[in-house]
């Protein structure tokens, strides 16, 4: 009986190895009007970002926005802008680099990690190239979005699905879920709150922030805002928070629609208002520290609350790329390794 010899076309990657995409939004790629502008283009051109008639919101678009923003943004940009770029990259590529050494010390070689951005490089399709070359034929992909949300992690699964339209051989895939009230992300939420704490002492009241959406997407269906809460209340619960001791509020609406309220801005100034004087902030919506953190929350909402009447409005930073974060992205990966 003749031997059989594979078709010199196929090229078996050896054992078979799990890859691991961690997909975030996005950042400019550089600190200029050019690169902002790139940035807005891409985000903004998303239909899961924007749901405004394509021909309306084309001439919106290129005519009104990205002529304009590009410049009123970048100074924000240059606030949060370090010696080796956007924080958010910088915060991402660290993730990465830590779950890879978490992995091979569980897993061995048989588990490649690489990071996909919805909006800048490396994009979702570079991502996904990187695990196929590194031999993955199971790919698990996880959005670092804990909440739900069309304009995120459906963003993500779009992007991965038209990557794969295009691949010969498309790998065993699986897409993991969001982790709104996943017990070892909100333990590491109650623990880094609990530590900012100790280390400044507490404030009189935490205000959990949300990246918002425009309302009339939930009004369609989407679970976004549900899922907020759900978190907000179980990392209330893990710090044994009374009621009154803390908030939920949405940030970083443009536009005239209505967005979810209540609004950042407006709480911040209820807030001082009221009396409270030292207010601790955290983003629970952000994976990583990024300009909607950093500079909005850190920054902006600071002098707001001055401004009200408030004293100090102090941001709990993100999870980043610390351990606790690996550890939640890993026991969320587990049960599929």
């Amino acid at each position: 009986m003749p031997k059989y010899e594979p078709s010199p076309a196929y090229r078996d990657a050896g054992p078979y190895r799990t890859g691991v995409l961690l997909v975030n939004s996005g950042t400019p790629d550089s600190l200029s009007t050019r690169g902002v502008r790139s940035f807005l283009r891409r985000l903004l051109r998303d239909r899961r970002t924007i749901e405004v008639p394509r021909g309306i919101w084309c001439w919106i678009l290129y005519f009104i926005i990205l002529p304009l923003r590009p410049a009123r943004v970048l100074p924000k940009y240059r606030r949060v802008w370090t010696e080796r770029g956007s924080p958010l990259l910088l915060h991402s590529v660290a993730l990465r680099d830590a779950l890879r050494a978490r992995l091979r010390d569980r897993a061995g070689e048989a588990v490649a990690v690489e990071l996909g951005m919805l909006y800048s490089t490396p994009d979702v399709a570079q991502g996904l190239a990187a695990l196929r070359e590194a031999g993955a034929q199971r790919v698990l992909v996880l959005p670092l979005f804990p909440q739900y949300s069309g304009t995120t992690n459906a963003a993500a699964y779009d992007q991965v699905g038209k990557a794969l339209r295009h691949w010969r051989y498309v790998p065993e895939l699986h897409l993991l879920p969001d982790y709104a009230v996943d017990p070892a992300f909100i333990g590491a939420l109650a623990d880094s709150v609990r530590a900012f704490r100790a280390q400044h002492g507490a404030g009189e009241h935490l205000l959990m922030t949300f990246h918002g959406i425009p309302k009339s997407y939930v009004d369609k269906g989407d679970p976004y805002r549900r899922k907020c809460e759900l978190t907000a209340r179980a990392l209330a619960a893990a710090l044994g928070l009374a009621d009154d001791a803390w908030s939920i509020s949405f940030q970083s609406r443009v536009g005239t629609a209505e967005w979810l309220k209540p609004y950042t801005d407006d709480v911040i100034k209820g807030l001082a208002q009221r009396g409270v004087k030292q207010l601790d902030a955290i983003c629970p919506g952000f994976a990583v520290d990024c300009l909607e953190t950093i500079d909005e929350i850190g920054h902006e909402c600071d002098v707001a609350f001055r401004a009200a009447g408030g004293g100090e409005l102090r941001y709990i930073p993100a999870l980043n790329a610390g351990p606790a974060q690996v550890e939640v992205v890993s026991t969320l990966l587990q049960p599929l390794l």
